[in-house]
């Protein structure tokens, strides 16, 4: 029988995407089948050890921090069998994106939607509502039709909506919190191709279209250039066009002019904060038109070489317009030195307990702040206009929201609480930043239990 020594004391320093976030863990393991995963969550049931999983790291919350146990998922990865008459792909839950993307693509069947960044894992992409962009289309999550999870105890545990549709709400977008993704059974699609443009528009206009755009093409995204009135609208649409590589010079131009140029722009609004405004400005008149015809999976995906850090919330999709319109007013007047774009796509309603879509179509606004530079006046500034409009924040970004906030805007917020104390009664999925998350929730209850033994 496996079995798994946590006693050897780990002294590498673990860090997000960004850097924001930093722990040295106790114990890193790599568990490399169901067995081992099984094996580490009983020794640290048995040592009392908490326990988070690691994807790629790229939440910007302290989500899987840790000075405990840390469980990478990356020696779980690739595609395990697809049933294309189905339309069903069991996947394992440490799969990178990219590589998803990829051997779906073999198997000639494809995700619905993604996001831009494909650098994640498919079970962190779920846990916490990665999405793309349409106003068709849900997240990442909605693809999910089974999961198999570690929990707690030790147990393997099927989950599917036919079996407990209540629980299987409940665990699409449970924050790590329910146990170990360690395999997934995705809804996928036949192969397809997407036509991708590119424009700059000025910023005016594409607000008074944004029901247009968003109705007439399978995915709209615009970003807006703080400090102009220029916005880039990218439109994406399938086409019976045969696919085309990316030319040599393509590939250097978004590497050289939207990422090393930027870098170093960047770096000059790190050292020279008012710069901004005016790098903006020259971002803003260096928008490309661009045309491009690809597999869907390559189209999504862009890269991204510039670390940031992100905050994102979603907002009723009516509320759109006049967010954004409150957001420019609010940059304009208090002069932030933001240079990089606001980016803002849709995404379908769903039924998820913890989804930010959860109940209703979405917009989704982030904002980012290039790493090194200060954030925390500019965030708090689009977070307290964003949440005055029913604003639910990304659980993989940043935000300052608490339970008892939590508990006004998800309906199934207390629902989801109670599931998670049942399946982990001692707590070994939690870390610091989720136990503040909870802690209001923890002293009520913690107060009604005194109340009720006095009576």
């Amino acid at each position: 029988m496996f079995s798994v020594d946590l006693k050897a004391r780990n002294t590498r320093v673990w860090r997000n995407w960004s850097g924001l976030v930093r722990s040295v863990p106790r114990s890193i393991v790599y568990p490399a089948s169901v067995e081992e995963v099984v094996a580490i969550v009983k020794s640290c049931a048995a040592e009392g050890r908490k326990l988070r999983v690691v994807g790629s790291g790229h939440s910007f919350t302290r989500l899987v921090q840790t000075d405990d146990v840390l469980v990478s998922l990356d020696q779980l990865q690739g595609v395990i069998a697809v049933d294309q008459d189905r339309g069903i792909a069991e996947v394992w839950g440490g799969t990178k994106l990219d590589r998803l993307g990829e051997e779906l693509h073999a198997h000639g069947v494809a995700q619905e939607n993604l996001g831009d960044i494909n650098a994640q894992s498919i079970a962190g992409a779920i846990s916490t509502g990665t999405h793309g962009t349409g106003e068709r289309l849900g997240s990442l999550a909605t693809q999910a039709v089974g999961l198999t999870v570690v929990t707690a105890a030790g147990e393997i545990l099927e989950c599917t909506p036919e079996q407990d549709e209540e629980l299987f709400r409940a665990m699409q977008v449970s924050l790590g919190m329910f146990g170990i993704i360690v395999k997934l059974k995705l809804r996928v699609v036949p192969t397809y191709v997407l036509r991708y443009s590119s424009r700059k528009m000025p910023f005016t206009a594409c607000l008074s279209q944004l029901e247009q755009f968003k109705l007439e093409n399978r995915h709209f995204e615009f970003y807006w250039f703080p400090y102009t009135d220029v916005a880039q609208v990218k439109l994406t649409n399938e086409t019976d066009e045969v696919p085309g590589m990316p030319s040599r010079w393509s590939y250097w131009k978004v590497m050289l002019m939207e990422n090393a140029l930027f870098w170093a722009l960047s770096e000059c609004c790190r050292f020279i904060p008012r710069l901004c405004k005016p790098i903006s400005r020259l971002s803003a008149a260096g928008v490309p038109n661009v045309q491009a015809v690809g597999y869907s999976h390559r189209i999504f995906a862009s890269p991204r070489l510039v670390r940031f850090n992100e905050m994102e919330y979603s907002v009723p999709a009516e509320r759109m317009k006049v967010v954004l319109e409150e957001i420019r007013d609010a940059v304009d007047h208090n002069q932030f030195a933001v240079h990089f774009p606001i980016e803002c796509r849709y995404v379908r309603g769903d039924d998820l307990w913890l989804s930010p879509a959860n109940g209703r179509d979405s917009a989704y606004i982030a904002v980012h702040m290039y790493r090194g530079m200060a954030y925390k006046d500019y965030f708090a500034k689009v977070e307290e206009i964003c949440r005055r409009h029913g604003g639910r924040p990304h659980w993989g970004k940043m935000h300052t929201m608490q339970a008892e906030q939590f508990r006004m805007v998800y309906p199934k917020w207390e629902a989801f609480m109670n599931l998670r104390e049942q399946l982990d009664p001692e707590g070994m999925f939690l870390n610091p930043y989720l136990t503040e998350m909870m802690a209001q929730r923890d002293q009520a209850h913690e107060l009604t239990t005194i109340g009720s033994v006095r009576k």
